[in-house]
């Protein structure tokens, strides 16, 4: 499998048998412990789709969360706290219902992925929407099962890496 749209389906297809709520319970431990996540205070992360690592429970923590909102063909930054309003997209993600703010704000981005590889280049679900909204300035992360792990990524000009990739 050598190009993105394989690696998709497979990816999916692993996922599919994963036993998604332990991972992600784990998952949480393991980011709660991580220096880049603890030395941050705002944070994006990702509302999970179904077979999705869910990193939910990080919105307890003391810390500033940020939901994405797809905006065309950008995603705005919107302030979140349990219990605020989402509504569904057209993507079938929760998003929220508030005015955005600048991404400046953010410290850290969780960026969700469906493989990651050694590199630290993630592959997306193909929109392209993290790769335009990561900034050189911004710290980013994915967190990932370490079946969706591989050695190389089929990588495009326009792929940006994330600054560190989180196994479990």
């Amino acid at each position: 499998m050598d190009n993105k749209t394989d690696l998709r389906l497979y990816a999916k297809n692993i996922r599919k048998n994963l036993p998604l709520e332990i991972i992600s319970k784990k998952a949480v431990e393991y980011l709660r412990e991580d220096d880049l996540y603890k030395n941050s205070k705002n944070i994006m992360l990702f509302y999970p789709t179904k077979n999705e690592i869910n990193l939910l429970e990080i919105l307890q923590d003391d810390k500033n969360f940020y939901l994405p909102r797809v905006r065309g063909k950008k995603l705005d930054v919107c302030p979140y706290k349990i219990g605020d309003k989402l509504e569904k997209s057209d993507f079938g993600i929760m998003e929220p219902v508030c005015l955005p703010v600048s991404k400046e704000v953010l410290d850290l981005v969780i960026v969700p992925a469906l493989m990651a590889d050694s590199a630290n280049y993630r592959l997306g679900y193909g929109g392209g929407f993290y790769d335009r909204f990561i900034s050189h300035e911004m710290k980013t992360l994915v967190v990932l099962p370490k079946e969706l792990y591989i050695d190389n990524l089929p990588v495009e000009n326009f792929d940006k890496k994330v600054d560190k990739v989180i196994l479990i």
